[in-house]
Order: structure tokens, then C-alpha cells, then sequence
């Protein structure tokens, strides 16, 4: 794996935080996050972790909890002690048995080629 920015970033378990976090590093969450995750590497919820909010980044393992969007611009793994709510847009899913997937996914190449996914569901998408 390659690290963009450095150190990966972590936040260790009975730590919560509320607010957005933006990194060029990896992010590793055993703690709980209420807010937004937006980074260029690879983010880990661990078992005992939990997001509540909008997450973006290139790749994702996903072991604990997860609620709100996730964008996902390559693979998103979850592993079996996973619970996933949600929508989810991803170009490609691994998901092991026993995982808990309870949202709407958008797969495929190009699925979250525009971050902005959260315009007026009544209009269709403008890709430039």
C-alpha cells in the first residue's frame, strides 16, 4: 500500500469525535466519528468503530459500523463483523459472509467519477 501523505492517521477506541476530517493518509478508526472523512488513501473502521456521516476515499475495509454515504473510488471490503446503512457508490465490492449490507449501491467503473452525489434526486447528474 502506498502512503500519500506520510503516517497513517488513526483514532483509537473510546475516542469520539464530532466534525469533518480531511487527510491525504490513511485513516484507521476504532474510536467513533460523527462527521465526514474525505482523504486520497485507504480508510479502516475497525471492529469496534463507527461513522456516522459522509465518507470519501479510494479504497475502504470496513469491520464496524457504518451510516450515511459512503464513495468508494475503488475497492470497499467488508469484512463479516460489518453493518453497513446507507447509500454506497463504489467501482468494486468484496463483501464477506455474514456482513450486514442494508443500503442503496451504485457499482461499476465510474460510479463515483463525480463526488457530488447529493444534488436534487429529481434532476439527472451533470457530468462535464
Amino acid at each position: 500500500m502506498t502512503e500519500f501523505g506520510g503516517q497513517p492517521n488513526r483514532i483509537e477506541k473510546n475516542t469520539k469525535i464530532k466534525g469533518d476530517i480531511t487527510s491525504e493518509a490513511d485513516f484507521r478508526i476504532d474510536g467513533k466519528l460523527e462527521g465526514n472523512v474525505k482523504t486520497s488513501g485507504k480508510v479502516v473502521i475497525g471492529k469496534d468503530g463507527y461513522i456516522n456521516g459522509k465518507v470519501e476515499c479510494v479504497n475502504a475495509d470496513i469491520e464496524g459500523k457504518f451510516n450515511g454515504e459512503l464513495l468508494v473510488k475503488d475497492l470497499l471490503s467488508l469484512k463479516s463483523s460489518a453493518t453497513i446503512e446507507g447509500t454506497v457508490s463504489v467501482a468494486k465490492l468484496a463483501v464477506e459472509p455474514g456482513a450486514t449490507f442494508n443500503a442503496a449501491c451504485t457499482m461499476g467503473k465510474g460510479a463515483v467519477a463525480t463526488p457530488k452525489l447529493e444534488s436534487n434526486k429529481n434532476e439527472p447528474a451533470k457530468v462535464s
